[in-house]
């Protein structure tokens, strides 16, 4: 049995990039920590009927959304300490950014209709607070962390052009690129014009509520059009746990609000399609990952 310098990468040997700065793994942890507890406050109230965001919305499903996203990235985040290098969690990481920079001044720019503008109970009024500075404070932490990790040096031997350890297959990269242009493109509508993207959503929201649910679809898009350029599995191991775990725990939530979700429409047949999207990428990519690890014989 013989074992190729692109297996020992597979398996384990060094891999070629930078070193992942200590800062990426520690605000990794601490947004994996707040997005476990707010995510799964959001999601459960959501199932239980009720609308517990930052802002009023008009119906539970959107912030429930919005809290298993977070949920459902959470514990990937929590695994950015065993990568090696930051090659190996940009694909997670660009993608936390987004979320934490876009919520922040989403929250910015409606500050009118959040809870602590609005009024109502003290406890969402407080939480609503919490929110904007937690974001604020993890958003510039976030631009903080990245601007000192692309200032680590990659070793003076990746100068040269990389061999992927475990390629994508050629057959996964069309419907790649479409699945991540689907969801950069409705991210990016939602984000940018709101008043004509939010009215296709499939259930009823607000400003606020269209671009929240649009930048966490900005960075889903961001995600998986990263893993095109990645063009590497062993490049991809926290991004293939985030993806399914997303994709599930909004399903749940979905599956709970359903009868307010307009399934027939064009837009929620999408919707479908974009979720079990997600779901078969990260299920195919584990596997395939699984595959390349495998010790070749020969």
């Amino acid at each position: 049995m013989s074992t190729t310098g692109e297996q020992a990468a597979v398996d384990g040997g060094t891999p070629v990039g930078r070193d992942l700065s200590p800062g990426v793994v520690v605000l990794s942890k601490v947004v994996g920590g707040v997005s476990l507890a707010v995510g799964t406050l959001l999601a459960a109230t959501a199932l239980a009927g009720y609308a517990a965001g930052a802002w009023v919305s008009p119906e539970a499903l959107s912030p429930g959304l919005l809290g298993a996203a977070m949920a459902g990235v959470a514990p990937a985040l929590l695994t950015v300490g065993r990568a090696r290098v930051w090659e190996e969690v940009r694909s997670l990481v660009l993608p936390l950014a987004t979320v934490l920079v876009g919520l922040f001044a989403v929250s910015l720019l409606n500050g009118g209709s959040l809870r602590a503008a609005k009024g109502g109970p003290l406890f969402l009024v407080l939480f609503s607070l919490g929110w904007v500075a937690t974001l604020g404070a993890l958003a510039l932490g976030t631009v903080g962390c990245l601007v000192a990790q692309y200032r680590v040096r990659a070793r003076p031997a990746d100068a040269g052009r990389r061999v992927p350890a475990a390629p994508l297959p050629g057959w996964s990269k069309p419907p790649l690129a479409v699945l991540g242009s689907g969801w950069l493109g409705i991210g990016a509508g939602l984000l940018a014009f709101p008043a004509f993207w939010g009215p296709l959503v499939p259930w009823t929201v607000n400003r606020a509520d269209a671009q929240g649910l649009g930048v966490w679809a900005l960075a889903l898009g961001v995600g998986v059009l990263a893993s095109l350029v990645e063009d590497d599995l062993t490049r991809l191991r926290p991004a293939l746990v985030a993806v399914p775990s997303v994709a599930l725990a909004a399903a749940v939530v979905l599956a709970v609000h359903a009868p307010q979700v307009d399934w027939a429409s064009g837009p929620g047949a999408s919707l479908v399609a974009l979720l079990a999207g997600l779901l078969v990428t990260g299920a195919s990519g584990r596997w395939l990952l699984t595959r390349a690890s495998r010790p070749a014989d020969g």
